[in-house]
């Protein structure tokens, strides 16, 4: 291995990091991060999971989480800006999810309920050909890292009430009325 005159090895290009930031959302302080691939983590920075989420991640990508840039940051940014303008239904930023293969099928599914509408974790179920793992989809569900992207908001209790959501009810129905003002 070739030398740095410092006397430090050169530095190792395999090495991999997620780089976060925070940005200022309409509804609070949010942390994103991202690695090369795409945005892994979009919390609300008072999500009471939150450190363990960070833990998860730098474990899973073996990689350690570094405040910096993403080309991915500025194309997140911009697409929030648009879905709490009402212009953005849908988003087309990459993602580079941690998780199992069923949270991962659990979560992709999200993106099947259209914007401004609302189903039950039982119907989240059945539409994966699990109807009788609604426990596991709602698990599965409170474990997903990319909060508005990945619309874990719009899945609601099979009575019509709004259940847990990292970050907090009142965001969740907020998430809702948005929508609903704009479908």
């Amino acid at each position: 291995m070739k030398m740095e005159k410092s006397g430090n090895p050169p530095p190792d290009t395999n090495t991999r990091i997620i780089n976060v930031t925070h940005m200022e959302m309409d509804l609070g302080e949010m942390i994103v991060a991202a690695t090369d691939k795409g945005i892994c983590m979009f919390e609300f920075t008072d999500y009471k999971l939150l450190e363990l989420e960070k833990k998860q991640l730098s474990a899973a990508f073996n990689a350690p989480l570094v405040q910096g840039e993403s080309p991915h940051f500025e194309t997140l940014k911009e697409q929030m800006r648009q879905y709490f303008e009402g212009k953005r239904k849908e988003f087309d930023i990459p993602l580079d999810l941690v998780g199992t293969d069923f949270q991962k099928r659990v979560w992709l599914s999200l993106l099947q309920i259209p914007y401004g509408r609302t189903t039950t974790y039982a119907r989240q179920a059945a539409l994966l050909g699990k109807p009788s793992a609604v426990r596991a989809v709602a698990n599965a569900n409170g474990r997903n890292k990319v909060s508005i992207i990945l619309p874990c908001h719009r899945v609601i209790g099979t009575n019509g009430t709004l259940t847990g959501y990292g970050g907090g009810i009142r965001r969740k129905k907020m998430l809702l009325e948005l929508e609903r003002n704009f479908s």
